[in-house]
């Protein structure tokens, strides 16, 4: 089955303000809607409004961080979800970053990769209805079970960026969710998966033929997203370090307007979708032909409504 995502909420709506519009989103050939959770909205609310608004639409979280919920809170916040939309949510967790675990909410950012596994490990035998004891390298839980596990697990997805995360999601979960790849990255991230796993991926979309404006705006997210330690790893091993190298000076100088005027045109436009809504449709369905299952447009914004943008940029 062909897939179309959508992030939500949309930027400047408030969530109550997305009924109509989100009860749209299947006859407009959006298969699916995704959260993500930083510092807006969290990754669940949205989905269970979803769920009754919307309810032929595949749900999924991108991402849930590992750090900021317990293990059982975790369990329990998914299960609601797959209750309320049984055999159509997919949970996505992730690492997030030392800012967002760390910094906001005062947990320890320590060894991403175990903590990721020994999560993904938990959550399948709660979700299955197992009562859990065990001692993981990075947490231990004691005799827990759900009292409401779902009739339907639901599919668990994470966040890999590079080699070692995501043949972890080949192996042991259902997929991996990646972020800020270009089209012609696709292949390179789905040879370290193989072909079998769903590959999810956000891409980012500006619906303007403002070319000079789309770049502004997409230069001041890649600033804020690429000096990010993981994220300027992954782009490393995607072969654009010498590229950003001049952004990272700058950034490491404290000078982030020199950041942004660093970043080369040919890096934006690999990185964020922009021109027509026609245009936009088609380079997404570029990242489709490269191998990429799912994707989940995020609207950037633009003066136009963001809702006008989401039905410009469905595939019917």
């Amino acid at each position: 089955m062909a897939r179309w995502g959508i992030t939500l909420p949309l930027t400047g709506v408030p969530l109550a303000a997305h009924r109509e519009l989100v009860k749209e989103l299947p006859d407009l050939g959006y298969t699916d809607a995704w959260t993500a959770e930083t510092a807006g909205t969290d990754a669940f609310t949205p989905l269970a409004l979803a769920a009754e608004w919307a309810p032929e639409l595949r749900l999924g979280t991108a991402i849930v961080p590992v750090y900021t919920r317990g293990p059982g809170l975790l369990a329990m916040s998914a299960a609601t979800i797959a209750e309320l939309a049984p055999g159509r949510f997919a949970l996505g967790i992730g690492t997030s970053s030392p800012t967002i675990v760390q910094g906001w909410n005062a947990a320890e950012f320590t060894e991403p990769f175990k903590r990721t596994r020994d999560t993904l490990r938990f959550l399948r035998a709660a979700l299955a209805g197992e009562k859990v004891s065990a001692e993981y390298d990075t947490f231990a839980v004691s005799k827990f079970r759900l009292e409401r596990p779902p009739a339907t697990a639901p599919e668990i997805l994470l966040a890999a960026l590079r080699p070692g995360m995501l043949r972890l999601a080949a192996r042991e979960a259902d997929g991996a969710i990646t972020n800020w790849l270009g089209a012609r990255d696709v292949p390179r991230v789905r040879a370290e998966m193989g072909s079998d796993a769903e590959l999810v991926a956000r891409v980012f979309v500006c619906p303007t033929e403002d070319a000079e404006a789309a770049r502004g705006l997409g230069r001041l997210l890649i600033s804020s997203y690429l000096t990010v330690p993981a994220y300027a790893a992954f782009h490393d091993w995607l072969g654009r370090g010498e590229l950003l190298r001049p952004m990272h000076e700058a950034w490491a100088a404290g000078d982030r307007k020199a950041a942004n005027a660093a970043i080369p045109d040919e890096v934006v436009d690999d990185l964020v979708v922009h021109g027509s809504p026609e245009s936009c449709r088609e380079q997404v369905q570029s990242y489709v032909d490269n191998g990429l299952t799912t994707p989940v447009i995020a609207v950037l914004p633009t003066a136009a409504d963001p809702a006008d943008m989401v039905r410009a940029l469905a595939p019917k």
